[in-house]
């Protein structure tokens, strides 16, 4: 690494005492005129030496390998025309001169055929046949005007063909093979592609191109004038730019960066067709200019009618391809491509744009129970969902297998985002897709970020990336807004998850314990188990911290049945204690369990093996995890009927439809802490949990009011028909100790320990 780097700025201070040292000759040779022809055939000389050495140095790199070869070879070509071509004119030798000018057009032939190797070498046989075609197009414009502004005069008007041949018949060939060769890197977007020094060997190419035409402008023959000096001050800097170009390619062809993906710009495509007008043009000119409508006329506008059908047939061809290349074919949104071109405009633009990730969760999961043509169904809806609910100015993408990236435009702030994310994730799980006898509610992560000024489109989908990796952690189904300073923190949670194989095993897990409490007499009726990780080098972890990361490496299945067996057996130590035999034990399980098939099969265990009654565990699922009809439901239902009781999460906070509470095996809601923090004894604070209880109620469902922290809230709760209640009010989580002692007093609730700092639940949300 330090030996390229050393090179690169070895060849750095190379080229620019180069270019000064052919800066001052070529001042000395237009200072002085009868230098000229040796300073510049000197010149011509070293600059084709090295631009050959260098060249051969590139091509080692097996990176546009066939091209700098042939690039190369034609600078040696040229070392012996220019030397033919400067002793012919300098001691009036016409045969070295004539030998000169055969070389000069191997030279030409070797640079034609070389530049359209640098983009054919990386296509495949059917393409290099269109790059071909589209390249002839382009020389057949070019030939119709050097026949007209270059061969012609000298046709009409007669020429010494013996002298003059080079000059009118071969350099002219020369560059219609140069211009085949310029014209086929252009048509593949070698000039933007990242590679610049095919973009300077080009310019180089092209200036050869502009000395020609300077020499045929002044009309000499090369035997007896150098030339004016517009032709060569410019093909010495033509050779200047292809010699800096190959020590450019050399420096760089090792330095182990990656090759990066030609983007075409989208007017290269239609330079085929511009060069048929332009010849099409050039003819009809040509025929008002001679005044030979009567026998040309017929042919020419024949021709033309022709002509322009297919090219306008080409051209809506190749929009067409074009449209294919930026459109997802499955969903009909954008593709990544299509992400690339039409939100990255909008950022040059300086508009004040959002990105939204979406990512769908569980969706290999539908992949796997289903097949791949029910999870191409759920792509179908969800693009559905995102191009309803976006303007016609967003930009909606199809980036990966299950991703998707909005580009929201002209957005006043996160707010706008906000609202946009709110509503997909409402319409997408109230709308769930049919699969046959199936239903699958489709649910999602959204990551949100802002563009800042300057920020270009990969900043803004990292910045959301980030954000969305934040919105996993938290929950299933929900988004986080980037904010500055938010930490990426997968490779933290790496190594957390490392760390959760011995947590286990090495009893570094804690379960502690709220109790419920009946609302009308105060006692407490059981108690939830929580989970808390005291980590041996970072001290208590908080479950926002590590359960998401169970999830996802899978050891929260080992987790969960460990707490359920830590549970089971405190509730028969409440029982030995206090001698009451109804209370039970509320344990979460999480959406990866519920997709385990035997997991029924191993909390059945536990609880024999416990010796515990199934009536007196209580099992806690989200609604993200009981939409599935595969594994989940049927779980659910094979643990019901053996007496354990099911109990729904935070209802009300999932964006679950309605429609499957009344199929579920459930008996237990649970109404989320935000409503209850809602209940402050005025106005209308109590709406939301009073519909939650009055549809348990209809459906004859038992209710557990979480996180009360108030009398009111209780009283209040006690109306509306809650019968049980768990909070900060009564007592917060406690070790397995204290809550035994808090058992065994039975009835001094009210003189409950008031322990600070109890730990969160299972899925993550404070109890």
């Amino acid at each position: 690494m330090i030996f390229a780097w050393t090179a690169r700025r070895l060849t750095a201070v190379a080229a620019v005492l180069l270019v000064a040292a052919v800066a001052v000759a070529q001042a000395a040779a237009l200072t002085v005129p009868q230098w000229r022809l040796v300073l510049t055939v000197v010149c011509l000389m070293v600059l084709d030496v090295l631009g050959a050495l260098f060249g051969l140095r590139a091509a080692r790199s097996g990176r546009n390998r066939v091209g700098w070869v042939l690039v190369s070879m034609a600078r040696l070509a040229s070392v012996e025309a220019n030397t033919a071509l400067g002793l012919g004119a300098q001691e009036g030798l016409r045969g070295l001169y004539l030998a000169g000018a055969v070389s000069a057009l191997v030279m030409y032939v070797l640079l034609g055929v070389g530049a359209f190797a640098f983009p054919a070498q990386r296509l495949r046989r059917g393409q290099r046949a269109a790059l071909v075609s589209e390249a002839v197009a382009v020389l057949g414009c070019g030939l119709i005007f050097i026949w007209k502004f270059v061969l012609e005069p000298h046709l009409a008007t007669g020429t010494n063909w013996a002298l003059r041949w080079p000059v009118v018949i071969g350099f002219p060939i020369g560059d219609l093979v140069l211009l085949i060769g310029i014209s086929a890197v252009v048509l593949r977007g070698g000039l933007n592609a990242g590679d610049r020094p095919t973009g300077l060997l080009m310019a180089g190419m092209g200036l050869y191109l502009l000395s020609d035409a300077a020499f045929n402008a002044a009309g000499t023959d090369g035997m007896h004038a150098v030339g004016p000096v517009p032709a060569t001050v410019s093909v010495v800097a033509a050779s200047l730019c292809m010699t800096l170009a190959a020590m450019w390619a050399a420096a760089t062809s090792h330095a182990g960066r990656p090759v990066q993906r030609p983007l075409t710009a989208a007017w290269f495509s239609y330079i085929p067709y511009a060069a048929v007008v332009l010849g099409l043009g050039l003819m009809v000119v040509v025929m008002v200019h001679d005044r030979n409508f009567v026998v040309w006329a017929g042919y020419i506008i024949g021709l033309v009618l022709m002509t322009g059908a297919v090219t306008v047939r080409q051209v809506i061809s190749l929009r067409e391809s074009s449209e294919q290349q930026i459109v997802d074919a499955l969903t009909g949104l954008s593709s990544r491509e299509g992400l690339e071109r039409r939100g990255a405009r909008a950022l040059r633009r300086g508009e004040t744009v959002a990105g939204l990730f979406i990512d769908l969760d569980g969706f290999k999961a539908v992949n796997d129970a289903y097949g791949h043509a029910a999870g191409d169904l759920v792509l179908m809806e969800v693009a559905r969902t995102l191009r309803s609910n976006v303007r016609g100015t967003d930009v909606v993408a199809r980036v990966g297998g299950d991703e998707f990236f909005v580009v929201q435009r002209d957005v006043t702030g996160p707010a706008d985002a906000i609202a946009l994310a709110r509503r997909v994730l409402s319409i997408a799980a109230a709308r769930p897709v049919t699969i046959g006898d199936h239903t699958v509610v489709v649910r999602m992560s959204i990551g949100i970020a802002v563009a800042a000024p300057g920020d270009t489109l990969d900043d803004l989908r990292r910045h959301a990336d980030i954000a969305i990796y934040q919105a996993k952690r938290t929950a299933s189904h929900s988004f986080a807004v980037y904010e500055p300073g938010m930490l990426d923190r997968r490779r933290d949670d790496e190594l957390l998850g490392r760390d959760l194989d011995d947590a286990v095993s090495g009893e570094q897990l804690e379960v502690h314990y709220q109790p419920m409490i009946d609302l009308a007499t105060g006692r407490p009726t059981g108690a939830e188990a929580l989970v808390r990780w005291r980590h041996p080098v970072r001290g208590m972890v908080s479950p926002l911290d590590f359960i998401a990361v169970a999830e996802r490496t899978g050891i929260i299945t080992e987790i969960g049945l460990h707490v359920l067996e830590q549970a089971c057996r405190q509730v028969l130590a409440w029982h030995r204690s206090t001698g009451r035999d109804d209370l039970y034990v509320s344990v979460n399980v999480s959406p990866r369990q519920l997709q385990e098939r035997g997991l029924a099969a191993d909390i059945l265990a536990v609880l024999d093996r416990e010796r515990l009654d199934p009536r007196r565990l209580v099992l806690e699922v989200t609604e993200s995890a009981i939409v599935d009809d595969r594994t989940a439901i049927p779980t659910l239902r094979a643990l019901r009927a053996h007496g354990i009781r099911i109990a729904i999460d935070d209802f009300g906070t999932g964006y679950s439809s309605l429609q499957y509470l009344t199929r579920l095996p459930v008996d237990i809601l649970k109404v989320d802490r935000s409503f209850v923090a809602e209940i402050t004894g005025e106005g209308h604070g109590s709406a939301v949990t009073e519909a939650v209880i009055r549809l348990a109620q209809a459906l004859e469902l038992s209710t557990v009011a979480e996180g009360i922290e108030t009398t009111t809230q209780a009283d209040r709760l006690r109306q509306l028909g809650c019968r049980t209640g768990q909070g900060y009010l009564y007592a917060k989580p406690m070790p397995s100790e204290d809550a035994l002692a808090y058992f065994t007093r039975a009835d001094g609730v009210a003189g409950a320990l008031d322990h600070a700092g109890g730990p969160v639940g299972l899925h993550g949300r404070e109890a």
